[in-house]
């Protein structure tokens, strides 16, 4: 065991250190300061022959508002399995600056289980965001730019369904109209903003294999229709090229590492329910490449990310995840009715079910909080023990990996378990898009049934008839709630799924399905983080944690 993992309290490892531990040599990776580092996507491709790692993925039971603590496991996790002698990586999405200038903070983790340098990666980082932001938002002004001068292909401007983006909570861009003040300022329709993280481009890069595939993908993103309802694509205005040029850099992982010096790759940051809120593909396949176990997370619960994680980036990428983890704390199943079967241990035991829809059998993560009772801990361990599921406490907020090693044993255990086994899907590609959604429905939520409005029934016509009927969905709801209410908690039984709008994602694709209200901006709170931030007068920054 080296010094660095028995004592995660000493300085963080020059990233040359780090990358040679995953068998890298220091001479070709691209150094953006002492700590962090981008890996050519070439040493992927330069590996292809080499056999892959375990894949473990770390999801949860349904949230309380302050979540269960997925990244904090699956990075205490990391550093655990290292300590029991496996070459381990971590691979996590990037942090977005809207919620950690607003109420939920960074996404580096908390506690001893923390990738650092936490502060340069949940501010600026390496530029990734800002170079998605700038791809969409040249897509945009090229779509007007069109418009400006004569529209040839007849897009109706009313039908254009791309959105600017930009990194921040900022509510009043929700809705803006554009191209006012005379024929020179442009064409006047109705605009808006999303946040990045939800733009389709940073789906698309977080699901490219390389290069090639990310000039496709790119040029498949459909922007809007015409008059007569046809789609149009961003290479249709040839602005795929401009964007893939963007993206040119960003799309090589980065590599830090956590407190304990255990490799991690945090790269891509897309929302887990608008898109498949999953750090990149290529990331995550060259961690497989160097690493005899990856450990990485979803976001949400079962029923969002790892669903999305399965259906989408599994099923595209061609991964085989052997090892599942759900997330579960004594706050959330007392949040969700307590210890009931339709409360919140029924909560947990669906969560089991949906892992084991996919043909994977699940561990049980209790990720333990200073006031826990060990009585109330006893309780689900014993409850999780009836499911056929081992349940572990775990501390490695507190005690970083040393804290989760009893998790890494199970985790060894859970994988060997589950090698044979091949992921298995809900639904082939090739069911009707209605009959996919049905299927999530009664199978991940546990609805009666599915009711599509009139909006949503059009749209689904609109998209078969387009061609997308072939596409995965991606179904966008409360992540509160099993159902698309989140007044809803424990474990819901015959509700309804309403279904309002179904939006396409040609480029990264899938299809995106409405359920309730979806804010791809969000708002900030009355206080918001950015409040309690500034820079002292010897340069270091406060109120950042």
């Amino acid at each position: 065991m080296s010094d660095n993992v028995a004592n995660h309290r000493l300085p963080p490892r020059r990233i040359a250190e780090v990358a040679a531990e995953l068998g890298l040599d220091p001479e070709i990776i691209l150094p953006h300061g002492h700590y962090i580092a981008k890996v050519p996507i070439d040493q992927l491709q330069m590996r292809s022959a080499q056999p892959d790692g375990d894949l473990v993925l770390v999801t949860a039971m349904t949230p309380t508002p302050t979540g269960e603590g997925k990244t904090t496991t699956t990075i205490g996790l990391g550093d655990a399995l290292r300590r029991l002698g496996k070459r381990t990586a971590i691979c996590l999405r990037e942090p977005s600056l809207g919620p950690y200038f607003g109420i939920k903070g960074g996404g580096t983790g908390a506690g001893r289980a923390q990738v650092v340098p936490a502060e340069d990666i949940n501010l600026h980082f390496v530029g990734d965001m800002y170079s998605v932001s700038k791809a969409n938002n040249l897509l945009a002004a090229m779509v007007d730019n069109h418009l400006q001068h004569g529209n040839e292909l007849g897009i109706d401007p009313r039908r254009i369904v791309l959105r600017r983006v930009i990194d921040l909570n900022d509510r009043a861009l929700r809705e803006i109209f554009i191209g006012l003040g005379g024929v020179k300022h442009g064409v006047p329709r109705q605009d808006g903003f999303s946040i990045t993280p939800a733009s389709e481009v940073m789906a698309i890069l977080c699901l490219a294999r390389d290069y090639a595939d990310l000039g496709r993908r790119l040029g498949d993103m459909v922007f809007g229709f015409t008059y007569h309802g046809k789609p149009v694509h961003a290479r249709d205005i040839q602005a795929d090229g401009a964007m893939q040029v963007l993206l040119r850099d960003a799309i090589h992982p980065n590599l830090v590492q956590t407190m304990e010096g255990t490799p991690a790759f945090v790269h891509g940051g897309p929302f887990a329910n608008i898109a498949q809120g999953t750090n990149t593909a290529v990331a995550t396949r060259m961690a497989l490449k160097l690493a005899d176990v990856v450990v990485t997370e979803a976001g949400f619960a079962s029923d969002l990310g790892a669903e999305k994680f399965f259906d989408i980036k599994c099923r595209i990428s061609g991964l085989n995840p052997n090892g599942t983890v759900i997330v579960a704390t004594v706050q959330a199943v007392q949040h969700h009715g307590g210890y009931t079967d339709d409360g919140g241990l029924g909560n947990l035991a669906k969560h089991i079910e949906n892992v084991r829809l996919f043909n994977l059998e699940p561990v049980v993560a209790l990720n333990r909080f200073a006031e826990d009772r060990d009585e109330d801990l006893q309780r689900i361990i014993d409850f999780c023990r009836e499911q056929g599921v081992e349940a572990v406490v775990a501390t490695h907020f507190a005690d970083g990996g040393q804290g989760a090693v009893e998790l890494g044993e199970a985790v060894l255990r859970n994988i060997e378990r589950n090698r044979p086994r091949k992921l298995r899907f809900p639904y082939p590609l090739d069911m009707p898009l209605k009959d996919k959604i049905v299927a999530l429905a009664r199978g991940l939520y546990g609805a009666r049934d599915v009711d599509f409005d009139r909006r949503a029934k059009q749209d689904l016509k609109l998209l078969e008839d387009s061609g997308y009927g072939n596409l995965p969905v991606c179904i966008a709801k409360t992540p509160k709630s099993l159902s698309d209410d989140p007044r809803l908690t424990g474990r819901p039984r015959d509700f309804l799924l309403e279904v309002n709008e179904l939006r396409i994602s040609a480029g990264a694709g899938f299809v995106v399905v409405i359920c309730g209200e979806i804010m791809t901006m969000p708002g900030l709170p009355k206080v918001p983080a950015a409040a309690r931030i500034k820079v002292m007068p010897d340069g270091t920054a406060t109120g950042l944690a």
